[in-house]
This record gives C-alpha cells, structure tokens and sequence, in this order.
C-alpha cells in the first residue's frame, strides 16, 4: 500500500464459526500521520505497538500509545488511530470473532472503557504475532491452519492478561455454578451495552430468572445491585467524556451513556461525583491548565 513504508497481510482462508477464530494476522509501519477511521468494524482487531508512537481514540476518548502498548478495537463500536507525525509507529495486528472473545477479555478488564494495556517485555508478544503470521503465510492445509492460529491467539490471551494483571476482572474461567455464570454474563451485558435503554425487566428476561432473585445473586456475586453497577458503568464513561479531547454536549454525553433525560443524567452524575456535569469540566480544565503552567 502507498501508505506505508511496509506492510504484509495473512488471512485465514477458513475461519471457523465457534469460540474463537482468527481472521487476518499482519504487521506495518504507515507513513506520519496515517489515519484509519472513524471507523466501525464488526469483529476484534488488536495492534500491538512495536516502536514509534500515534493516537487511539475511542468513544471520544484519546489514548497516546507508544512501544509496548497494546490497543482493543472492538465490534461496533466507533473508533479511529492515527500515527504520530514525527515518529510513525510500527505495529502487529491481529483480528478475531467468536462468542469466547467478549468473556475472555473482560476476564482480563480490557473493555471498550479500559482498551489499552502495555507490556514492558515485548519479546513474548512479538513471537506470537510472527508465528501467527507465519502459520496463515504457509499452511498447506487451511483447516488445520485454522486450529492452529486460534490455540496461538489463546496464548496471546494469556499474554494479554499477564499485561493487564492489576486489572483482571475475575480470577479463573473455571466452572463455577450456573448462576455465578449467569452473573457473570449479566456484568459483559451491563458493561457493552450501558449506552443502551436498560431495565432489571430486560436483563432478567435476557437471563431466564425473576428480577428479584436475579437482583439478589447479582448483588451476592458483584456487591452491588445490577442498577448500581449500571450507574457505576455510565458514571465512569460519562465523566471520561466530559474530560476528553472532543467537547461533547452535556445533552450529547448523556445520550452517549443510557439517558434520554439530560436533567436526570446531570442529578445523576452530581449526586455520583458532588458536582454538576459541566462544573466537573470546568474544574478538570482548570486544574489541567494549572499543571501545564
């Protein structure tokens, strides 16, 4: 491509429909100031920064990566990168589907809200990316290939969860009773889906059980009332918001997180944090202009 300086692209030619499967593998280095996006995608795609240095940005949110920092781009939701214009990064890639991705990485805290990790060893990281390129480059039998990059792309997972370990969110995927599990799904939903209109009706429909015993074993499970771990999601995403690089409405960040009501959403974030939604802003900017003095 005459964007970049190099860059090569293996795909899986037969992708299997299951827990996990990758998709395509490969690495560049784009030319400064290389943009994708705003873009939305309907599967995974992780790039891995070997060198240099850009900009993700996510949900409004910017996030400036350099080497060793990994960044989640995630289905369907809105996201864009950008290299730096001095010193370009270079990356590895790889892009994935498969109804284990979502709970294997919360499992890990990488979220649409928390979708940057680093690595200060980029040596483990690295290799699988190669052998993963190096497995759909070569493989005589496409089937078996398929095999192969979805047991490399699992040990990637754990290499993943060994960058993000302060942040896991749960400590093993092993069997735990079917209502642990249940929850568990509940907390993926609550988690991907805040920006939607959601009710304990809904979630519980969703789940098979009576809204007052689900409410019960979710707050056994997580400590808090799923409406609580609602308002916690959007609270959080919505204070991001506030203080992010694009100057998004009150009306349009309550939108952004669950809310119809930007009144409801102000009472919200105020009786959350201590102050209206706009004096949090205003304080955010002010004390971020005092430190840059």
């Amino acid at each position: 491509m005459d964007d970049h300086y190099k860059i090569s692209i293996e795909s899986n030619t037969l992708p299997a429909h299951g827990e996990l499967s990758v998709l395509f593998a490969g690495e560049g280095k784009p030319f400064p100031n290389h943009r994708i996006g705003p873009s939305v995608h309907n599967y995974y795609l992780v790039h891995t920064v070997i060198s240099g240095r850009g900009v993700f940005e996510i949900h409004g949110t910017r996030y400036e990566c350099s080497k060793g920092d990994t960044f989640f781009i995630f289905p369907d939701v809105l996201f864009s990168y950008i290299a730096d214009a001095h010193d370009p990064w270079s990356y590895r890639w790889v892009a994935f589907k498969g109804h284990m991705a979502e709970p294997l990485l919360l499992t890990m805290g990488i979220t649409p809200l928390n979708p940057v990790i680093h690595s200060d060893d980029l040596r483990p990281l690295r290799d699988l990316y190669k052998r993963m390129k190096v497995t759909l480059e070569r493989a005589p039998y496409p089937e078996l290939a398929d095999l192969e990059a979805s047991g490399l792309l699992r040990i990637m997972f754990k290499e993943y969860g060994v960058c993000n370990a302060g942040k896991l969110t749960f400590n093993s995927l092993a069997i735990v009773p079917d209502i642990e599990r249940q929850i568990k799904q509940a907390v993926r939903w609550l988690s991907f889906q805040y920006a939607q209109q959601i009710s304990i009706e809904d979630l519980s429909r969703k789940l098979g059980y009576h809204r007052t015993h689900l409410s019960k074993m979710f707050k056994q499970v997580t400590g808090v009332s799923p409406m609580q771990f609602l308002l916690k999601v959007r609270m959080e995403r919505a204070r991001e918001l506030l203080v992010g690089q694009h100057y998004l409405s009150i009306d349009q960040i309550a939108s952004s997180v669950g809310y119809l009501d930007a009144l409801y959403f102000s009472k919200q974030f105020r009786k959350t944090y201590g102050l209206a939604p706009s004096e949090y802003r205003t304080r955010h900017r002010k004390e971020h202009h005092s430190v840059q003095q």
